[in-house]
């Protein structure tokens, strides 16, 4: 016979059980860490995708507004306005707005003097004046993306834009005089350098077979592809970062690159791998907007890309076979490098305040933005047209 205390002890216990939630704890359960993995990995997944949908489209934007570049070229090489060193100088500027990027301007004054149609001093400061004006597109696109993303530090994506024209123009002036000196000492006669046509790019390469696809394209539609396709691939970039709430992206991993020689010499690789200031540059308006890094940690790599920038313009000098055209990109990256390395080394803090001091006064308000944004186009006006109130010039 069985006792009648073993019939009700099992109800009991299990009774005891789902009233003591610490005994259900102790039950083992699945693994959480795998459960985790499985349903991170195609979140990580969509990252990647979307971070390298952005990347191609970002970097295809830049190259085909440089594309489009090719049919205004004739007009900027018959201009009567290149009379003079100074106005060349406007005339580089000018251009590189034109065609949101300072290479092709670049390509054409090197052309313009083998060809005899412009001067020594005159391809220089063309040069120059393609350099001043390339940032152009980085102060284009923070318009854009602040009001596409209203939500976010209109100050960050527009200040970028702001602060790379001004640092640009704060380096490569005394540079541009430094350069155009060295030039002329003779110092870099013996150096003769060529190369062939078969010469390429890693952007050739990658995104070569997309270019030739939409370069058929009539020529006129190419910028405005471009500036679209730079939309859509912010558009693929925001699902990449995730939003910051008060606290910087990376933490401790990434202070190093807070720092200014790293972000100098950051800048000047991802310049040189590139080959266009312009994507180095325009990168950062997304991620000053959403707090990755603040503008003033961003001067030294502008330095940085502001000077490997003239690679692509170097190879250029090397293809058209002309020593004189090697030197003048020569000598404009070394005067703009000594001027670069002596504000990072001596003079980094003074010129760090005041040019966010600059850069902070002009996006505070619309009325001192848009004087900003005048004042960017009235003075290379003037330069380009002085041939016309003071004559030739320096020519």
């Amino acid at each position: 016979m069985s006792d009648p205390t073993d019939e009700t002890s099992a109800p009991d216990d299990a009774h005891q059980e789902l009233a003591n939630p610490t005994l259900i704890a102790e039950a083992p359960a699945p693994d959480a860490g795998t459960a985790a993995s499985g349903r991170d990995w195609p979140r990580v997944l969509g990252k990647v995708v979307f971070f390298a949908i952005a990347l191609f489209l970002f970097i295809l934007a830049i190259q085909l507004m440089k594309e489009g570049a090719k049919a205004i070229a004739p007009s900027l090489e018959d201009s009567p306005l290149f009379s003079n060193g100074i106005s060349t100088l406007g005339a580089g500027w000018l251009g590189a707005y034109i065609v949101l990027s300072g290479s092709p301007i670049a390509a054409v004054a090197l052309s313009l003097y083998v060809g005899g149609a412009l001067t020594e001093l005159q391809t220089f400061t063309m040069l120059s004046g393609s350099r001043l004006g390339a940032s152009f597109v980085v102060l284009l696109v923070g318009f854009l993306y602040a009001m596409r993303n209203r939500g976010h530090n209109r100050g960050e994506s527009i200040g970028m834009g702001v602060l790379a024209l001004s640092l640009t123009a704060i380096v490569y002036v005394p540079g541009m005089l430094l350069g155009y000196a060295i030039l002329k000492s003779g110092a870099l006669d013996g150096i003769h350098l060529s190369a062939s046509e078969d010469v390429l790019s890693l952007i050739d390469y990658i995104w070569g077979p997309a270019l030739d696809l939409l370069t058929k394209l009539p020529g006129w539609t190419l910028l405005p592809l471009g500036l679209g396709l730079i939309l859509i691939s912010f558009r693929f970039l925001d699902k990449v970062l995730p939003q910051l709430d008060g606290e910087r992206a990376g933490g401790k991993r990434l202070e190093w690159l807070k720092r200014p020689w790293p972000m100098f010499a950051l800048g000047c690789v991802v310049a040189t791998l590139t080959l266009s200031v312009s994507d180095a540059l325009t990168v950062l308006v997304p991620l000053a907007s959403r707090g990755y890094i603040k503008r003033e940690e961003s001067i030294p790599y502008i330095m940085g890309a502001n000077i490997t920038t003239l690679a692509d313009t170097l190879v250029a000098a090397m293809v058209l076979g002309n020593a004189v055209a090697v030197h003048i990109v020569l000598a404009e990256a070394i005067g703009v490098s000594l001027v670069s390395l002596v504000f990072l080394a001596f003079l980094f803090g003074p010129m760090k305040r005041a040019i966010m001091a600059l850069d902070d006064w002009v996006v505070s308000t619309n009325r001192r933005l848009w004087l900003f944004v005048a004042v960017l186009f009235i003075l290379p006006a003037i330069f380009l047209t002085s041939g016309i109130w003071i004559g030739p010039i320096a020519h």
